[in-house]
């Protein structure tokens, strides 16, 4: 029976049955379940690659579906691990899924990397990029390396060398993050379902190029990707400077990667529960930073409307409330909103985002 599921595969000039072999001693784990990891992960497992980690700790909202392509809207507000690796099983019961309902950190992340050949970043921020990419340097592990901007893409593969450069890493080309409002996000940016299908589909094949050892994978090389041209080109990459990485376990657990998971001291990131007990206190301001046009429309009586192109002008009153809780549509404009308060009011008012924001949660914001 398994020869027969790769038999298409395996009789392709240049792979054959010590190609797939390969693929299925294999551990490849791949970060996030999202537009990226979701058609990298239906080829990886439809391949036979034999051992699959995945790693998310999000839950799977509307928002998600027009790119998300393992998720239905039946699984609205199911564990994305979860769902996922229940399909991927349903479509090859001979494999192995591993689950990861985490959130990758300083703490866990050498110890997860450390199990898996082969690792595949399909993240969305640059805190996790560039957590996962010390990890892997540090560790000598492959990383394949995918992400998408608006209408283009960009697909590389680092710790990995060729016969005329060491492997480089995703340092080389960006030696530090940038500034959290310098480059949008697809929250706030946009971004049309088919892109992160294209390059989360090219990120499966560079893997299984790597693993198979067949053809050229994107070793030392970044590859650009233009949607709306169907143009592409690729860049060589060489080794930089200006940057600090880790050597060793010490200094990666030293270095200061800003997990907006938990935010900075002073703001609390929290779910729906903990603002509808927040709710009920008589010294609570709820705050939806949005814009005016944007829906839906929340009630009023029940949420000041402060949009971030006026919150400059907001932050500078007064006002009686203790507990500030920030909202927005996914979680994003919150944070900064709370960074913002946190610097004026410091200790003095105990500051609140709504993780996911209003479309994560949008039963509860429906119901009220």
């Amino acid at each position: 029976m398994g020869a027969a599921r790769y038999n298409r595969q395996i009789i392709l000039k240049g792979f054959g049955e010590e190609a797939q072999q390969k693929l299925l001693r294999a551990k490849v784990l791949v970060i996030g379940a999202g537009g990226l990891g979701c058609p990298a992960l239906q080829y990886l497992a439809a391949a036979g690659i034999g051992h699959i980690g995945i790693i998310d700790d999000d839950a799977i909202s509307l928002s998600n579906l027009h790119r998300q392509i393992l998720f239905t809207t039946a699984d609205i507000g199911k564990l994305k691990v979860e769902v996922a690796a229940k399909r991927l099983q349903e479509m090859n019961p001979q494999i192995g899924i591993i689950r990861h309902p985490i959130r990758l950190q300083k703490n866990n992340t050498l110890d997860i990397l450390s199990r898996y050949d082969y690792i595949l970043d399909g993240t969305d921020n640059f805190e996790s990029r560039y957590l996962i990419n010390d990890a892997c340097a540090l560790l000598n592990k492959p990383l394949i390396f995918a992400a998408v901007s608006g209408f283009e893409g960009q697909l590389a593969i680092f710790n990995v060398p060729d016969q005329l450069t060491p492997g480089t890493n995703y340092r080389d080309l960006f030696p530090v993050p940038p500034d959290k409002d310098e480059v949008p996000n697809c929250s706030e940016n946009g971004i049309i379902g088919v892109l992160p299908g294209i390059l989360g589909t090219m990120a499966a094949a560079e893997t299984i190029k790597l693993i198979a050892k067949i053809g050229l994978p994107l070793t030392n090389r970044i590859l650009n990707y233009n949607l709306l041209t169907q143009e592409q080109y690729t860049i060589s990459i060489t080794h930089g400077n200006g940057y600090v990485i880790p050597k060793t376990v010490d200094e990666f657990l030293n270095m200061d990667y800003q997990d907006t998971s938990e935010g900075p001291q002073g703001y609390i990131e929290i779910d729906a529960a903990e603002l509808v007990k927040l709710q009920q206190s008589e010294s609570t301001i709820l705050i939806d930073v949005r814009e005016r046009h944007e829906v839906p429309v929340l009630d009023k009586q029940i949420f000041t409307q402060v949009p971030m192109s006026e919150f400059g002008t907001f932050i500078g009153k007064e006002f009686y409330q203790k507990n500030v809780v920030l909202i927005c549509q996914h979680g994003v404009r919150s944070v900064a909103a709370a960074e913002a308060m946190q610097e004026k009011y410091g200790d003095s008012k105990k500051i609140y985002s709504l993780k996911g924001g209003i479309i994560k949660w949008r039963d509860h914001f429906l119901k009220s």
